[in-house]
């Protein structure tokens, strides 16, 4: 039983629709989704081959959604720790689709995790360089 297997098996992770499987890692559909198609994919073990092969994997299927005309664009990402959002506490790459006009300005990306900070061309955001406490 890999590590995965044995979350699921004790039901400390809430993962159920699987989309696709490899040895590295398995695929599964975010149970609240941020845009259609959001995907996260998850390693089979704690290792940074299996985490390295999820973010891969996540890359490829993006651009494979782009050139499909599934979606327009995409956005990769991974919650590490509390502070950061992560409430499953078993690693897991987010791949969320985007399309023209999901959102009004999509400027800076996900660099909105911090919705005060994420428009760095609008002059009125302080930059962290300027607030930064190093």
């Amino acid at each position: 039983m890999n590590d995965l297997e044995k979350a699921l098996y004790e039901k400390s992770v809430p993962w159920t629709e699987i989309e696709f499987r490899t040895k590295n890692f398995w695929v599964f559909k975010d149970a609240y989704p941020v845009t259609p198609g959001h995907l996260l994919f998850v390693p089979t073990h704690k290792t940074e081959e299996c985490v390295y092969a999820c973010f891969e994997a996540a890359y490829k299927w993006g651009y494979n959604g782009i050139d499909n005309e599934y979606w327009d664009g995409f956005n990769i990402g991974q919650n590490c720790g509390i502070a950061a959002g992560q409430t499953v506490m078993y690693p897991h790459v987010h791949m969320i689709p985007r399309r023209t006009g999901d959102i009004d300005d999509p400027t800076g990306g996900i660099r909105s995790v911090i919705p005060a900070r994420g428009n760095y061309k609008n002059k009125s955001v302080e930059s962290i360089s300027e607030s930064a406490n190093w």
